[in-house]
């Protein structure tokens, strides 16, 4: 993904996550996972204006429309933090993190898998 692929708004990032859950999906299944509150229309708009924008793709072979991501799960989160690494830290990667950990205590499992990264970074195994 490169850097001047759109960053997604709050709404269109729900949409996202659907959408790298479940697979490709219709319209009507990204309304139906984002709830009552979300009427279909409000969903179909999303997806175009998403389309527009790059965010997802539209496969029009069938009568109803299937929506996918364009991007990974993983390349929106790169995007996403560097973004926040330059505007809110001063490229400080450090602070982010300790910043993150103050934020939101972690979990017994996620500090040992930041401490296997931590490793695997230092020493390059």
């Amino acid at each position: 993904m490169s850097l001047k692929s759109p960053k997604p708004t709050d709404s269109e990032l729900a949409i996202l996550q659907i959408l790298w859950r479940s697979g490709p999906s219709t319209v009507k299944q990204v309304q139906e996972d984002l709830g009552k509150e979300t009427g279909y229309t409000t969903a179909l708009k999303f997806l175009q204006i998403m389309t527009e924008k790059g965010l997802v793709m539209r496969d029009e072979a069938t009568r109803a429309h299937v929506y996918r991501a364009k991007s990974t799960e993983t390349e929106t989160q790169q995007q996403l933090i560097s973004g926040l690494l330059k505007k809110a830290f001063r490229g400080s990667t450090s602070q982010l993190v300790m910043q993150a950990l103050a934020s939101k205590r972690a979990s017994p499992k996620e500090l040992s898998e930041i401490r296997k990264l931590i490793e695997t970074m230092t020493t390059g195994k």
